[in-house]
């Protein structure tokens, strides 16, 4: 199989395409995209995806170009037949938690990080508006988990990798704690352990990497 291209950056949705390659097993090269420097803007990136955003996959044998990293994690399961859902159910579980990720779990933490640590003026009421809907989301995460192993049922999924990238950033960027979600925090730990998801944040500090035998 020709190595899927994965254009991406150290960022948590970056880390969402990384973690899946290399949990579902499919041979990958890394092309760096500096965000800082403006490479999403380029023509070159542009053409790969007009919202220019990372990550992006482009699949030579397939002849497939997919953005948007849910969309991207949906299309490695089918690719390569691993971390599918299971029956109707739970697909649509699936699709619930994977929307919810997208819609409320890292448009929240991002502005949170946005306000926080970036914008030249920090704004206490805007901050305390994002700290108070992340601990909303947080709460969210942790009822699902104090009845659920893992986000959609009992076996770790496309949920579940597509949600841990951000509580990642939230522990160890912006020093949240998890001590009022212990079901949260008791997930977020297992999840971290995992061998695939230590080498999937290593990307893409990596000039390449290629998913374990």
């Amino acid at each position: 199989m020709t190595p899927i291209e994965l254009y991406t950056c150290q960022t948590p949705n970056g880390h969402k395409a990384s973690i899946m390659l290399e949990e579902v097993g499919l041979p990958y090269s890394v092309r760096l995209v500096d965000i800082e420097k403006g490479d999403q803007t380029k023509p070159d990136f542009l053409a790969l995806n007009p919202n220019n955003k990372i990550p992006v996959i482009v699949d030579r044998d397939a002849r497939r170009t997919v953005f948007e990293s849910g969309a991207i994690l949906h299309y490695l399961a089918r690719r390569s037949g691993k971390l599918q859902p299971v029956g109707a159910q739970e697909a649509d579980d699936t699709l619930t938690w994977t929307l919810f990720q997208a819609a409320h779990v890292g448009p929240t933490l991002g502005q949170l990080w946005n306000y926080k640590v970036f914008a030249p003026e920090k704004i206490p009421y805007v901050i305390e508006r994002f700290e108070r809907e992340t601990g909303r989301v947080f709460r969210v995460l942790d009822s699902r988990l104090k009845h659920h192993e893992h986000i959609v049922g009992k076996s770790y999924g496309i949920a579940d990798v597509m949600t841990w990238p951000w509580i990642n950033a939230a522990v160890t960027r912006l020093g949240l704690s998890l001590d009022d979600a212990p079901d949260l925090a008791r997930w977020y730990a297992a999840i971290g352990r995992r061998s695939a998801v230590v080498r999937g944040i290593a990307v893409s500090a990596l000039p390449e990497a290629s998913a374990a035998a």
